[in-house]
């Protein structure tokens, strides 16, 4: 699905998510707990300017902030480059939500450096 398709989640979704964010990201939250219930996203990282790597970012989906969600990424198609973090949901939503942000600035759709670092386990 389009991100610009995204309908606004049902408040009862997200309700339970909203202590956990700032303003700036509440506003964006009833469109990431729709694009979490798609469970995956389709995109391109961007590295240094150059051409996005394409990648395919799948999760499962639970309704409570603290539930965990499983999210692995596969880049540019290839099983060598698959790459898995656990995460709380609400840490999950926050990444989303940051998805949608940078969509809305560059349209382009790529998680956030903070994101891949947890990816890569970088950040523990």
């Amino acid at each position: 699905m389009a991100l610009t398709q995204l309908k606004v989640a049902d408040k009862r979704e997200y309700v339970v998510y909203i202590p956990y964010y700032d303003e700036k990201k509440r506003k964006y939250l009833p469109y990431s707990m729709s694009l979490y219930k798609e469970k995956s996203l389709e995109g391109a990282r961007n590295i240094d300017g150059g051409d996005g790597i394409p990648f395919v970012a799948t999760w499962n989906v639970s309704s409570l902030p603290a539930d965990l969600t499983r999210c692995r990424v596969q880049f540019d198609g290839n099983a060598d480059l698959s790459y898995e973090v656990i995460l709380s949901n609400h840490e999950f939503i926050k990444y989303l939500i940051e998805v949608l942000q940078n969509f809305s600035r560059t349209r382009t759709i790529d998680f956030s450096q903070e994101f891949y670092r947890r990816l890569l386990h970088l950040d523990r």
